[in-house]
């Protein structure tokens, strides 16, 4: 591996009193995906947050780029209800910076041009999900941190899902994708699962 994107050397991060892991390593360079394995509760979406630099781990060091250099989506999509789908989307490219695709043309890509004008509060889950997809290509961010991206979507949205992800590696993009779901990618990413600390 060339110089990573990203690494993590004897993290150790707890939540409340609980110790979720310690002394993982890991790191992920340009052009690759890991997928975040591990049962409910063990700590993949708050490694997501630290890797952000949101959670301060107990031990150990985040290195490479910068939480302005990531976009993360989480399960909550932090999209406003009342705010039209492609108000929501122009928000999101004005807060993230003008780098990537128009919104317009960005919900085109992502199946949902025809919702434009409609509140996201009257999306489906499924449609919801796609808005938040939409996000990442507003904004050109080199890695990606998805938690659950798949989720609520059906099967014509996790290809849609898989193509997103295979072109941002294409282009020397990296991905952190916490799932339970194994993901329709071009080429097989590596694994990493988490194990409660004993």
């Amino acid at each position: 591996m060339e110089t990573p994107v990203l690494s993590a050397e004897g993290l150790a991060v707890m939540r409340g009193e609980k110790l979720l892991f310690s002394g993982l390593g890991f790191a992920v360079g340009a052009g690759e995906a890991l997928l975040v394995r591990g049962p409910n509760g063990v700590g993949k979406s708050t490694l997501l947050l630290t890797l952000l630099r949101v959670v301060r781990p107990l031990a150990g060091a985040v290195s490479g780029l910068g939480p302005t250099e990531m976009h993360h989506i989480g399960y909550q999509h932090g999209l406003k209800g009342r705010l039209s789908v492609i108000e929501n989307l122009r928000f999101w490219k004005q807060l993230g910076g003008g780098t990537g695709l128009a919104p317009e043309a960005a919900l085109a890509e992502v199946g949902i041009a025809a919702l434009s004008p409609l509140e996201a509060g009257f999306l489906s889950s499924g449609q919801l999900r796609r808005l938040s997809l939409a996000r990442l290509l507003v904004s050109e961010r080199a890695l990606w941190l998805l938690d659950e991206p798949s989720a609520a979507l059906d099967t014509e949205g996790e290809a849609l899902l898989g193509r997103l992800i295979d072109r941002h590696r294409e282009s020397g993009g990296a991905a952190i994708i916490a799932t339970h779901h194994d993901l329709p990618l071009a080429v097989a990413p590596r694994t990493l699962v988490l194990v409660a600390a004993s």
